[in-house]
């Protein structure tokens, strides 16, 4: 047997390749700006749980959108009908639509006609070429307003121009690599790293910074046309509704200092257009009050001593010099086209990052280690030639998260790890295979062919359900969740090359090199799990009796006490705290309670000096948000001077609702898509004590979430969808190898076939077992609180699935094939037996009983 030369030639050139564009992230900084540009310098890209910075998502606001267009629309409605002559009673708004009643009747027609003429028509989408408004008559009556066509083009084009509104202001302050850009029809999604005030940049994303110049009414009386405001001191103004000039004639505006007061102001210059109009306001208005809007409030309201004719100004307040920036930065960028609300926040403090991604490459290493030492323990040394595709896996793991530009999250590493433990059961199932061949009699090239052979089905099938679980988790995940399905996602597609693939010519050139006529695969330490003639189903009924009570009482522990929901699913506040030494939680409960916030929440997490606060939400809005956190932190400060907050998050009842809708969904769709999956290449008794086993390997995660009360966040959710992959993977390979039995012994009963089946697999299903434990413990132990939720239900439901696949999933089996086969006997004139069969053999096959 030879390998192709071509072939050779090809995995070394992918493999080279991969260690070039992987060398970057593990050079510092100093030593690739010293080589040369032609090599890849390209790193990955670390995520903000990572190296620290602020989170927003941002979604327009679609009432505050339709007002400004109505009242945009408003004004147009009047000066058609004037224009063409035609004489309204009244021009009004009515909640979202334009009410026209006219004067005379008989005008209906024309003022429809002239009317549709504002309409603008849609430009993409579905419904593009149609007309954005629906102009509609009852005799004197007309309505005016945004067909839902329309709505939908107005809320994209509002989100296209916050785009770059948002892009410029974030540049006017200076944050360096920022992430700004459209997640679904109506959100913006901005990542600032190194940002830590919240409050500053609700205020520099979320304000409309819409700006106007009002005279003020005589007096400050109100009446018709005068609209009252307040400033922030809460002072009340009568403002003329008229616009003298609009903020979109500014042309720069700056930070200055008042040489009197030596307090921070904001200088703003006029274009030429707004310097003349300016000019003639101040010129006829000497004397009178002049009154500078933003957003409905009143920023100042100073007295006009002379005319003003250079087109320039000053806004003076109680500014600080970051509220002063912000307000010129705003003001340079423009004004949104529609109110943005923040309904979620996330922000990570520098030091939490760095600590993050200690503890992450630490417990990835030492994971891998003990995998590694694991392999060659049990393979001697053919198993350093599986750690060799191990390391292999793990460096074109890295080269493929840089091309594809991935983001690397803690989640994302704990991905990799993952990775790296499912990699190993490729191998594990090819070294296996091998070895029985070996027992057989077979020589080392039939082995190795018929191993690598067989082995290729099961591996294909186990990894396709993996993959299902990780498109899910990408569909229906956002953020840190989704990084864990693209790394998890590219380790089982890599494996496939370097466990399949690499090992295969490289087990082949060694042999023919070596001139072995028989492959000895022998571990350093005596084992011998073959051979066995275990009677499994002969504890059927004890298995699935005690895995029932188990999920029972999960189900139990689920209504009462229940999950420790996060803050992803209930919404809130959640601070992260770090004390120098032990924290005082009966110190902190007092302090944190007397700030009048509603139900507040302390654990511990990780150590004894690290609390996590938890808030409900406040009400009143974003404002009140910031407000609650800002007291959170004051507060925290006040009760210990060196406690430092390392980390917020702020999600609202929407997005809440949401992820928990989306994860609900997920692990539905999941399952269902692996029932599908099963029940293809298999048959359906197969795929329901599948879904039976998987079900009850749910529940008992559920219950060890109740029970121990980890977080339930969006990170747990992902535990559980990849443990249902993993689940239904471990089922796959016994599965398999009881189909080809089937195969193999037609007249054998179900119930030895199912024995011996799961008696070959056993050291199979031991080892990979034992290699996934290996590498998630590490990151259970040190991983940290991010991933907490991930890698400790992982361990325990690793150990639930390898049991479950031997004491549930295969007695459902042999009750559905013993029900399939009395079913048959009961059937009139027809006095057959008919067996579980794949569909290869078609699903007909009949043996005589």
């Amino acid at each position: 047997m030879r390998t192709s030369p071509w072939l050779v030639f090809t995995y070394t050139v992918i493999i080279f390749l991969g260690l070039l564009i992987a060398l970057p992230n593990v050079l510092p900084q100093s030593t690739l700006q010293r080589i040369p540009a032609w090599l890849p310098h390209e790193q990955v890209s670390l995520g903000l749980d990572l190296r620290g910075g602020s989170h927003l998502v941002l979604e327009v606001d679609e009432a505050d959108l339709t007002k400004e267009r109505l009242q945009s629309l408003l004004q147009d409605a009047r000066r058609v009908l004037r224009e063409k002559g035609i004489q309204p009673k009244a021009v009004v708004r009515n909640q979202n639509q334009i009410v026209v009643t006219l004067a005379d009747a008989t005008q209906s027609d024309a003022a429809v006609i002239d009317l549709k003429t504002l309409a603008n028509p849609i430009s993409t989408g579905l419904s593009a070429g149609q007309a954005d408004l629906a102009v509609t008559a009852n005799g004197a009556t007309i309505t005016i307003g945004f067909s839902p066509a329309g709505v939908s083009a107005n809320v994209d084009n509002a989100v296209q121009q916050s785009l770059e509104v948002i892009r410029q202001r974030v540049d006017q302050v200076g944050v360096s690599e920022p992430t700004i850009q459209r997640i679904g029809a109506n959100r913006v999604l901005v990542q600032l790293p190194g940002t830590q005030d919240p409050s500053r940049l609700r205020q520099l994303l979320g304000s409309t910074a819409k700006m106007s110049f009002h005279m003020v009414a005589p007096n400050n009386q109100p009446g018709p046309g005068i609209t009252m405001m307040q400033d922030e001191e809460g002072r009340s103004y009568a403002v003329l509704d008229r616009v003298e000039i609009s903020g979109d004639r500014l042309s720069d505006a700056r930070v200055s200092f008042d040489p009197n007061t030596h307090e921070p102001v904001v200088s703003f210059r006029f274009d030429s257009a707004g310097a003349t109009r300016f000019a003639d306001i101040t010129r006829q208005n000497v004397g009178n009050p002049f009154a500078i809007v933003l957003d409905d409030k009143v920023l100042s309201a100073p007295n006009i001593r002379e005319p003003i004719t250079g087109g320039s100004g000053q806004i003076s307040g109680n500014f600080s010099a970051d509220s002063a920036t912000t307000l010129a930065a705003m003001l340079r960028a423009g004004a949104l086209p529609a109110k943005l609300t923040v309904i979620e926040e996330r922000t990570v403090g520098a030091d939490l990052g760095a600590d993050a991604i200690k503890m992450g490459i630490y417990s990835g290493l030492v994971g891998f280690a003990l995998v590694a030492l694991f392999i060659f323990v049990l393979y001697g040394t053919w198993g350093i030639l599986a750690n060799v595709a191990l390391l292999i896996h793990t460096i074109l793991t890295f080269s493929a998260l840089t091309l594809v530009g991935a983001t690397l999250t803690l989640p994302g590493i704990a991905g990799v790890v993952l990775g790296i433990g499912l990699a190993v059961d490729a191998n594990v199932l090819i070294n296996e295979r091998i070895r029985e061949e070996t027992r057989k009699g077979k020589s080392a090239f039939a082995a190795i062919d018929t191993g690598f052979n067989r082995a290729y089905s099961t591996i294909i099938d186990g990894n396709m359900t993996a993959l299902i679980a990780a498109a899910i988790l990408f569909y229906f995940g956002s953020g840190p969740v989704r990084g864990f399905a693209v790394t998890m996602a590219l380790g089982l597609i890599i494996s496939m090359f370097t466990s399949v693939a690499f090992v295969r010519v490289a087990m082949i050139e060694i042999t023919r090199r070596r001139k072995f006529k028989v492959l000895n695969i022998r571990p350093l330490i005596p084992f011998s799990p073959y051979d066995k003639h275990i009677q499994f189903m002969k504890a059927r009924f004890f298995g699935v009796t005690v895995s029932a009570l188990l999920s029972i009482a999960s189900i139990a522990l689920f209504i009462h006490p229940g999950l420790n929901y996060g803050v992803d699913f209930r919404g809130g506040i959640q601070m992260s705290v770090k004390t120098q030494g032990a924290a005082d939680l009966a110190k902190f409960r007092e302090g944190l309670d007397s700030l009048g916030l509603g139900e507040i929440t302390l654990q511990t997490f990780g150590d004894n000096s690290s609390i996590l606060v938890r808030a409900q939400r406040q009400e009143g809005g974003e404002e009140a948000q910031t407000a609650a956190v800002t007291k959170l932190k004051a507060e925290v400060a006040k009760i210990d001077p060196n406690a430092t907050v390392e980390g917020t998050d702020v999600i609202g009842p929407k997005v809440s609702g949401e992820l928990a809708s989306a994860g609900i969904k997920s692990v539905l769709i999941a399952s269902l898509a692996m029932l599908i999956y099963i029940w293809v290449r298999f048959e359906w008794p197969f795929a329901v004590g599948a879904i039976v086993t998987l079900v009850l390997d749910v529940t008992k995660a559920i219950g060890f979430f109740a029970i121990t009360g980890l977080d339930f966040n969006l990170t747990a959710i992902a535990a559980v969808l990849t443990l249902v992959g993993y689940s239904v993977n471990d089922k796959v390979v016994v599965y398999d190898r009881m189909r080809e039995n089937m195969r193999l012994y037609k007249s054998m009963p179900l119930r030895e076939i199912i024995d011996k089946s799961i008696n070959e697999t056993l050291a199979r299903s031991l080892y990979t077992n034992a290699t996934a434990f290996l590498a998630l413990v590490p990151m259970a132990i040190w991983g940290g609180s991010a991933v907490s939720s991930f890698a400790i239900p992982m361990v325990f439901g690793i150990l639930v699935a390898g049991a479950s696949s031997i004491f549930i999933a295969a007695p459902i089996l042999l009750f559905l094939g013993d029900w399939r086969r009395r079913h048959a006997k009961a059937a009139p004139g027809d006095d057959t037996a008919v067996e579980i069969i794949p569909p290869e053999q078609g699903r007909s096959r009949k043996s005589a009983s």
